[in-house]
């Protein structure tokens, strides 16, 4: 058992209620019972607790929804009136009480605004990750470790087999195939919230600085990072650019846009999907991609075990991904460990998920 799992006097005293006791799995999702709301609810509720915009975890209806101000910024822009009934921010850091539940936000490095939550009730502290990443990345706040006593994670690369490449390098190969084939138009597959962002910081980190096209769909989110002070440089709309304008040019679209009519006016495309999936060659296949870039805003397997290293949690629950082989490596590890198997969560740039058109997640 490493250091980090042995004994530790802040963790809650046997006579204390177990987290799962105020915790509880429901068909609307993960309900906290005392303060009488959800996390990431998949269906309409009352109260709803929002870790991050992306689609799957952000859904319309909530009669009341506390978020971080970006995350409601996001979804505000996303669902217009449907966006729910009463909206309260918290910001990072800021404490507030809930039927008897402390409750505060600190950043999870998924995406613009997202949030884990912190939980503590009953002598206890219980972490919801949500979705996370733990590399850099210039248009969000970086991932905070927060020791607990149960930590609820994610696991959409929770396999060994998913460890993705340094980011620099997967653009190198980006900017390398655009000059070696300089009268091709590129045109990259991202989601529209947050994978579509931060491409484009880790191309200018990376020294492009020449125009970025997009389609129509991306420019929305684009517009709101730059109001938020995300800076991406000169970009201009794809869907009306003349065929002549985009040769050469690097085009950014939703993915399911890279292979059909859209994609026409484009001067025999190379295309590319920037997905951690890419990892898996046969699914670039499939999908007729010529350069896959293995990129996500999601852990990986490396990332998932370190985490529960840094967070010391002696319980660990697993809410959607690989959770078996999590769960496996945990319980290795002296680590309590289940999977919590909720539904509705779809995995990053999954086939025929709430994503596809790219109005929604994406890694």
């Amino acid at each position: 058992m490493s250091a980090a799992h042995q004994s530790n006097p802040d963790r809650p005293h046997p006579d204390r209620p177990h987290p799962d006791r105020w915790i509880k799995v429901r068909p609307e999702g993960l309900y906290v019972e005392p303060g009488g709301f959800y996390i990431d609810p998949v269906r309409p509720v009352e109260r709803a607790v929002v870790t991050h915009g992306h689609s799957d975890h952000a859904r319309p209806g909530n009669r009341h929804v506390l978020a971080t101000p970006g995350t409601l910024a996001i979804m505000r822009q996303r669902m217009g009136a449907g966006v729910g009934g009463s909206l309260q921010p918290l910001e990072y850091g800021e404490g507030l009480n809930i039927g008897g539940v402390a409750v505060r936000l600190v950043p999870a490095g998924h995406v613009l605004g997202s949030a884990q939550v912190v939980l503590e009730h009953a002598g206890s502290r219980v972490v919801v990750s949500g979705d996370y990443k733990r590399r850099p990345d210039r248009t969000c706040a970086p991932f905070e470790p927060v020791p607990c006593d149960v930590f609820v994670t994610e696991a959409t690369f929770g396999l060994p087999v998913f460890r993705h490449p340094p980011d620099l390098g997967e653009v190198g190969k980006l900017l390398h195939s655009m000059a070696l084939f300089p009268e091709r138009s590129h045109v990259v597959g991202v989601y529209a919230l947050g994978k579509c962002q931060r491409l484009i910081t880790l191309l200018r980190a990376a020294g492009y600085d020449r125009p970025i096209w997009l389609h129509g769909a991306l420019e929305p989110l684009c517009r709101l990072y730059g109001e938020w002070g995300v800076e991406l440089g000169e970009l201009r709309p794809a869907t009306v650019a003349a065929k002549e304008d985009l040769k050469g040019a690097l085009v950014l679209a939703p993915p399911a846009a890279v292979a059909d009519r859209w994609a026409r006016r484009l001067a025999d495309p190379v295309v590319a999907v920037a997905s951690g999936w890419m990892r898996v060659r046969q699914r670039a296949r499939q999908r007729g991609v010529e350069l896959p870039l293995v990129i996500s805003d999601h852990a990986d397997w490396d990332e998932l075990c370190r985490t529960l290293e840094d967070v010391g949690a002696p319980e660990v629950w697993v809410t959607h991904g690989r959770e078996e082989a999590l769960v496996h490596y945990a319980t290795s590890r002296g680590i309590r460990a289940r999977a919590l198997a909720l539904i509705g969560f779809e995995d990053e740039d999954l086939e025929g998920g709430p994503e596809k058109a790219g109005e929604g997640e994406a890694p």
